[in-house]
């Protein structure tokens, strides 16, 4: 059996499973976790280091109802393996524990479009989705199954393929699945240019309307990390009936760190 050993534990979240419990805790301090939770089709997450963007995340995962099984769609940062790499066997470890991969799931996936392939390199530095583990997981336990893919695709046409892909497949189930699509917004640029490009691209989010969202960000400069699993996550809650989308939490590093020069924005967005 595959694992795959933490890449970030000790950088961007603790790496002894006590502090990394307090540390998770405390990003609920300002959201705790509902007792009545929100169904949801879909949703975009923050994944920088839990000191800066935990608190965002949080927020959605305090409210979203998890099912135990999701898929979670992450950006390449590293530029490594292959543009649309799926994990399909084996467990990812954390302070907390190993998740399990959804075998029977991500051969679904794979049957419905050759675009995603096997890929151990894409994932093996890959932060972006290893930090949501860590959030499933308190409120979880074990007891869950995920399907990781990390997407590198550079043309919208992908997108489009493999999100409906991953609706055909969510359908066809006969249980409920959640797409997380992990994404950071604008990077590096003064809070206000900051807080003017996160709103371009909050907007077409909140639109449901993942073309515009690719034109924005490659037309109007918006460094949005993760749009092209964004963009796909959307293709595939439209194509599930998803008809509402609601902001819950936007901020900043700079709201964290009181440097307001350089920041890079944080968003969670719930799609239902």
């Amino acid at each position: 059996m595959t694992i795959r050993p933490p890449a970030v534990a000790g950088t961007f979240y603790e790496a002894s499973r006590d502090r990394l419990r307090q540390q998770v805790a405390f990003c609920f301090r300002e959201t705790p976790v509902q007792e009545a939770k929100e169904r949801f089709i879909g949703a975009v997450v923050p994944h920088a280091a839990l000191l800066y963007s935990g608190g965002v995340a949080a927020s959605l995962y305090a409210i979203a109802d998890l099912p135990k099984r999701l898929i979670i769609l992450c950006p390449n940062h590293t530029g490594l393996g292959h543009y649309a790499a799926i994990n399909r066997e084996g467990t990812w470890q954390t302070p907390f524990g190993e998740a399990r991969i959804d075998t029977p799931l991500a051969d679904a996936l794979m049957k419905k479009t050759a675009l995603l392939a096997v890929d151990e390199k894409a994932h093996a530095r890959e932060h972006s989705l290893e930090v949501q583990l860590p959030f499933v997981q308190q409120l979880l336990g074990d007891d869950f199954t995920f399907v990781p893919i990390c997407l590198g695709a550079p043309r919208f046409e992908f997108c489009e393929e493999i999100g409906h892909a991953i609706a055909d497949v969510i359908t066809a189930q006969n249980e409920p699945i959640a797409i997380l699509a992990s994404s950071d917004l604008n990077h590096y640029e003064d809070q206000k240019s900051t807080m003017v490009k996160d709103a371009l691209a909050i907007e077409q989010v909140l639109a449901m309307n993942p073309r515009e969202l690719w034109r924005v960000i490659h037309e109007l400069d918006v460094s949005m990390c993760g749009y092209i699993p964004t963009a796909t996550m959307l293709i595939a809650a439209r194509s599930l009936g998803a008809s509402r989308a609601r902001l819950i939490k936007h901020a900043t590093s700079g709201d964290i760190n009181g440097d307001f020069h350089q920041v890079v924005g944080y968003a969670s967005i719930i799609i239902s």
